[in-house]
C-alpha cells in the first residue's frame, strides 16, 4: 500500500466530516422557470467556495438541482458522486461515482455512499442509467443490503430534469 492509498483510507474514515455550500442562486431558478429551462443553466463546472473539510457537499456542476458529494485529498477530488433525493417518494439517486485511479479500492466510494444513506435514512437508492459492464461488481458490492440496491429507476414526478 502506498502512502497516498493509506491517506485515502484515512479519508474514507472521515466521511462524516462534511462541509456544505448551499449553492442556491434564486435568480437562476427564476430565469430557468420563466424561460421553461432554455436560459439560466450553468455552463461548465460550478464555481464553489473552497471548504476546509475533507468531504464536501456542493451543487453539481453537471445536473441542475442535484448535489455533489466529494472527498478532497491534498487539494483534489479523490472521489465524487452526484446525488438527488425526493423526501416525498422516499427515493434517492446517485450518478457517476468516480474515484481517481490511484485511490480506487481504498473505500472512498463505499464511505461516501454510506454517508449519504446515513444523512437520508429510510430512502430507497437508485441510479438513472444502466451500469457499465466494468462497473457491475462495484454496484453489486455497494448495493448489497441497500434498499433499492442502486438499481436503475427514473426520476419521480417531484424532481424536474432540465
Amino acid at each position: 500500500m502506498t502512502i497516498d492509498q493509506y491517506a485515502a483510507q484515512q479519508l474514507a474514515g472521515r466521511a462524516h466530516e462534511v462541509g456544505r455550500a448551499s449553492g442556491r442562486e434564486p435568480w437562476r431558478d427564476v430565469l430557468r422557470w420563466v424561460s421553461r429551462g432554455r436560459f439560466g443553466r450553468r455552463s461548465g463546472w460550478a464555481s464553489e467556495p473552497e471548504l476546509d473539510t475533507p468531504w464536501q457537499d456542493t451543487i453539481s456542476g453537471e445536473r441542475h438541482g442535484w448535489r455533489q458529494r466529494a472527498a478532497n485529498l491534498d487539494g483534489e477530488f479523490a472521489f465524487s458522486v452526484d446525488y438527488q433525493v425526493c423526501p416525498h417518494c422516499r427515493l434517492g439517486w446517485v450518478e457517476q461515482p468516480y474515484t481517481l485511479p490511484e485511490y480506487q479500492r481504498c473505500g472512498l466510494a463505499s464511505a461516501g455512499l454510506a454517508a449519504l444513506r446515513i444523512e437520508h435514512p429510510g430512502l430507497s437508492w437508485h441510479t438513472l442509467g444502466g451500469h457499465l459492464r466494468d462497473s457491475m461488481g462495484f454496484w453489486v458490492a455497494v448495493g448489497a443490503e441497500v434498499p433499492g440496491g442502486y438499481q436503475q429507476r427514473g426520476l419521480c414526478a417531484h424532481i424536474t430534469a432540465w
